[in-house]
């Protein structure tokens, strides 16, 4: 059974034991997640990957049907999910399982995939896609907290607001967090505010280092590298706005295979590419097979992960690997 995204109070006091989240927007996933099943969760939260389950399957399984096992409620929530999983969804669809609530998050899932056509189909589960933001989007999400807030805002500035956020709802989350301190005894920011507290001149750095290592051009990120000094928390933001930019440049790749006219791909791709950034892109598209890309996405998610186990090193972690991806 499938639920839209923006329906996901409809999950609320739903009876579904097991949903499936898939789609690009982390943020989105995340905000649901929360909202919907963490937040005053009365039980117990377990987190996994994927692998672990399927390198413990059996005594995971074991768990499962073991009722005495849960003295209470529990959520067990299940990262970089594949079709690897659907061995653990058939065991369960034959299988009354209580006391507990499964949570799979996947990333992009295609029409074919087996395991989406299975949560789509089965009226015991339930499925929810999540879409990529686009700047409208955005924009209306960013434009509703002032407004909640009685803050007056100008467009201009939401503007502003939408374009650091690089497509992300997480960094413009983290962005509207910012204003929101700056503002507890103001109800109004201007542009120059703004400009200050996102460190934009900071960020168009993240943004080019992010669009040469694309471009595979090496010198350049060795100035940027030589001419920034970038903080452990800006390592984040960095992974984040290659993935971003990545997963662009996967979409036109995509498009590439059936119209042959680059440029005319990237004139009109949606949401539009700034004139100044359309010449790099050109040259992104020029220096990567689709299949590469691919690749590159799943190892940026790898990477996000090492960063968040090894914090202290994540400098390191994130200058090595720019480096490797642009050879």
């Amino acid at each position: 059974m499938i639920i839209k995204a923006f329906e996901h109070q409809k999950l609320i006091k739903n009876n579904c034991k097991i949903f499936l989240f898939y789609g690009e927007n982390d943020g989105f996933k995340s905000q649901v997640i929360n909202d919907v099943f963490v937040n005053n969760f009365k039980g117990d939260i377990e987190r996994f990957e994927e692998n672990e389950i399927i390198n413990n399957f059996d005594s995971f399984s074991l768990s499962l049907r073991n009722k005495s096992f849960f003295s209470k409620l529990k959520l067990i929530i299940i990262t970089r999910i594949s079709e690897k999983i659907i061995k653990l969804i058939d065991e369960l669809l034959d299988k009354e399982i209580e006391d507990v609530k499964i949570i799979l998050n996947a990333q992009t899932l295609e029409k074919k995939s087996k395991l989406r056509s299975i949560f789509e189909k089965e009226k015991s589960l339930i499925c929810v896609p999540f879409y990529r933001d686009n700047n409208n989007t955005l924009s209306q999400l960013a434009n509703n907290f002032f407004k909640n807030n009685k803050i007056s805002i100008s467009q201009e500035v939401i503007n502003l607001i939408v374009e650091r956020s690089s497509g992300d709802r997480i960094n413009l989350n983290n962005e509207l967090n910012k204003i929101s301190l700056f503002l507890l005894n103001k109800k109004k920011i201007n542009i120059e505010d703004v400009i200050k507290l996102t460190n934009l001149a900071e960020n168009y750095s993240i943004s080019e280092l992010a669009d040469n290592c694309l471009s595979k051009n090496i010198n350049k990120i060795n100035k940027i590298f030589n001419e920034n000094i970038y903080s452990v928390e800006d390592c984040m933001l960095i992974i984040r706005t290659l993935l971003s930019k990545s997963k662009r440049l996967l979409e036109i790749k995509k498009i590439n295979n059936s119209i042959s006219n680059v440029e005319q791909i990237i004139s009109n791709y949606k949401p539009p590419i700034f004139w100044k950034d359309k010449e790099i892109v050109k040259t992104q598209a020029s220096k990567w097979r689709q299949r590469d890309i691919e690749k590159l996405i799943y190892k940026i998610h790898d990477i996000e992960l090492m960063i968040k186990k090894n914090y202290h090193s994540s400098l390191n972690i994130v200058s090595d690997f720019i480096l490797s991806s642009a050879k």
